[in-house]
């Protein structure tokens, strides 16, 4: 049985390759995946799909990251919410962790940590 069998995951990144390998890993650890390539696609599909986890990018065109955490955050169902960012300060760490985010990964991403992240705040 996969680690994830039936969990719902949106996993926001403007990069398509990125986006096509983590949804790869995550759908081969049996989670059924959404994607969104902006911050105004992915408040679209959460609102509509309710997805138990979001994999959210902190630069996103139309809509930043933490815009797109507050909205999340508002709402009845607040997924779990792994933060993942090229950004290496800890100014913008510090704030998504405020803000309630689950996780918080620097990429490049081993898609075994990306895993591990979402299980642990799972389970």
């Amino acid at each position: 049985m996969a680690r994830l069998d039936g969990i719902s995951i949106l996993i926001v990144d403007d990069d398509h390759d990125i986006r096509a390998g983590m949804s790869l890993a995550l759908r081969a650890e049996g989670a059924n995946i959404l994607e969104a390539s902006d911050g105004n696609e992915a408040v679209a599909q959460w609102r509509i799909h309710m997805p138990d986890v979001v994999v959210l990018d902190m630069m996103l065109p139309k809509r930043s990251g933490f815009l797109v955490l507050e909205e999340l955050i508002e709402g009845e169902q607040k997924p779990v919410i792994v933060m993942v960012t090229a950004n290496q300060g800890r100014r913008h760490e510090e704030y998504a962790r405020r803000l309630g985010v689950d996780g918080y990964l620097t990429k490049p991403i081993a898609l075994e940590v990306l895993i591990a992240t979402i299980h642990d705040r799972l389970h």
